[in-house]
């Protein structure tokens, strides 16, 4: 059987159709004839109009010509409406000829063949060519006519075998990778980046759209903006103490996780010089940078109570120089009432100073929660942005506030069953599919319950070093969804590996179903999942 690549070809001439056709139907099985066969070199765009490949014999490059074509001793004429023109197919063919044959020997997967016997044939359909018609660059057995293009086939052939010597017949590896060669090398239909790629790119318009608020809301002081996970509320925090401080104001952007204060200072980094916040990082580091004592990871009393303390006091005694104009709080429902008493002692004015919070009661994972003790403005944000819809839907549920779903679509999000105490080696077997499509850096691992052993490992080599490993493009990302509020990653991997018989359960659930952007794979108990989130997220989940 032929191969005919494409398989039905479309053609701009009846003389080309022609001219294929008997090809198609009087080749040998195993040749392959290619039409209309684009290819650019260095010098110019070529086109040949049929390519056939015969194991055993090459391959030959045929320039077609209909109407009436003849040679007046100087140069070949066509007839193109009713005046002859002048034409050369004996140069395209050539022409033709020798760019399709670099472009496959320069291909690498060619790499090591010798060179085939290649040819270039003129066939003239509707012409009538004498027996001793000859040219220079163009001999008789080189031309197709009208008389014989029922046995244009066999005539190929005998241009291959009996005028082309010296070079290499090819074999059927050999036609093979001629096809697959001189078919190109498409982009494919589904690549999960550039889809990605796409759908960051309108997040990320839809997300700026959002500074709208910003803008009304510019006459007021104290604001808080609360909205679920994924409405763009810490692009907006970032934007907000951008503005400020682009307008004169001393401005601290502060949060309690270390993971979100690292991508808030990195993404502060980023800002232009009279743009950039007085202070970026943790409420915790603030008391730091004002002389207080470092504790212990191991004393949570230490950073719950005796530090929050120790700020308040240490603000009251802060000079003019080191208070703040405004504070940016992202993540706000993770301070505790006294932490506020610090927050507020630190501006310059405290009757009057910005206080700008973002939040999420829904992420709520620690026991403690306070509010701001001031008047702020509420503001509500009820677009899910961040999320592709598959994603958004599977944590609609538990958000404390109606959410609407964006616009953004992407795969649909994927549960493996397993008991919990196997949620974290089923995790890592999903971490390895994800890895036939995404980078290591597009992939996060997180668990809802005890840590997996390769955050434990990178945590022992200290925070700072932990936190970098976040944008290591060589590393795939384990973590905790305590410590991955405000963070996201295109794909996720979430392993529900906890007894659900802890306090915030349901939130922790929320925190880590909502961190994947584009992708997203849940490993636990289907029943243990369900008595956490309920069954709407059991039966998004598909249980």
């Amino acid at each position: 059987m032929v191969t005919c690549v494409p398989a039905a070809p479309h053609f701009t001439t009846h003389s080309e159709r022609l001219v294929w056709e008997r090809l198609r139907d009087t080749l040998p099985g195993g040749a392959l004839l290619l039409a209309n066969r684009r290819v650019t070199d260095r010098s110019k765009d070529h086109e040949a109009d049929l390519v056939v490949a015969l194991s055993g014999a090459g391959v030959a490059v045929i320039e077609v010509k209909g109407s009436t074509v003849w040679h007046n001793g100087t140069t070949w004429l066509i007839e193109r409406r009713g005046r002859p023109t002048p034409i050369d197919p004996v140069d395209q063919a050539r022409a033709a000829k020798y760019a399709l044959r670099e472009y496959v020997e320069t291909d690498p997967r060619w790499a090591g063949r010798r060179r085939l016997a290649w040819a270039h044939v003129v066939a003239l359909p509707f012409s009538a060519i004498p027996a001793d018609f000859a040219l220079p660059d163009c001999p008789r057995w080189m031309v197709i006519d009208r008389a014989q293009l029922d046995g244009a086939a066999a005539l190929v052939r005998g241009v291959l075998v009996d005028q082309v010597t010296g070079d290499r017949r090819p074999d059927t590896s050999d036609i093979a990778l001629l096809e697959e060669i001189l078919s190109g090398r498409p982009l494919p239909m589904r690549d999960l980046l550039t889809e990605a790629a796409e759908r960051e790119a309108t997040v990320d318009r839809l997300t700026q759209e959002q500074a709208v608020i910003l803008g009304a809301v510019q006459l007021l002081h104290r604001v808080e903006v609360r909205g679920g996970a994924g409405s763009g509320k810490t692009w907006l925090a970032v934007e907000q103490a951008r503005r400020l401080t682009r307008a004169g104001q001393r401005v601290a952007l502060m949060c309690y996780s270390r993971g979100l204060s690292a991508y808030l200072q990195r993404r502060c980094a980023g800002l232009r010089h009279n743009e950039r916040p007085a202070y970026v990082g943790t409420f915790h580091g603030l008391g730091v940078r004002w002389g207080a004592a470092s504790g212990s990871d191991d004393d949570p009393d230490f950073w719950e109570r005796q530090l929050p303390d120790q700020m308040a006091v240490l603000a009251g005694g802060l000079d003019p120089g080191d208070r703040f104009d405004a504070v940016v709080v992202d993540e706000a429902q993770d301070f505790a009432d006294a932490w506020w008493t610090a927050v507020l002692s630190a501006l310059r004015d405290e009757e009057t100073g910005g206080v700008y919070v973002f939040s999420d009661e829904g992420q709520q994972v620690f026991s403690r929660y306070g509010r701001a003790p001031i008047p702020l403005v509420p503001l509500v944000l009820d677009t899910n942005l961040r999320n592709t819809k598959p994603i958004a839907e599977s944590f609609k549920s538990l958000t404390p506030n109606r959410m609407r779903i964006g616009i953004v679509e992407g795969p649909p999000v994927r549960f493996v069953s397993c008991s919990t105490s196997d949620a974290l080696a089923v995790a890592d077997d999903a971490v390895e599919a994800l890895l036939e499509d995404w980078r290591p850096q597009d992939v996060a691992l997180l668990t809802t319950g005890p840590r997996h052993g390769e955050q434990t490992q990178r945590q022992s080599e200290g925070w700072q070093s932990y936190w970098q490993s976040f944008w290591d493009d060589e590393q795939v990302f384990y973590g905790h969804v305590l410590g991955f509020k405000g963070l996201e990653r295109r794909a996720v991997v979430l392993a529900v590996n906890e007894s659900g018989n802890r306090d915030r359960a349901r939130e922790r659930l929320y925190v880590g179903l909502s961190r994947a952007r584009d992708q997203l794979v849940v490993c636990g108990d289907p029943d243990l999942i369900r008595a956490i989130g309920g069954d709407q997220v059991a039966a998004q989940l598909g249980f």
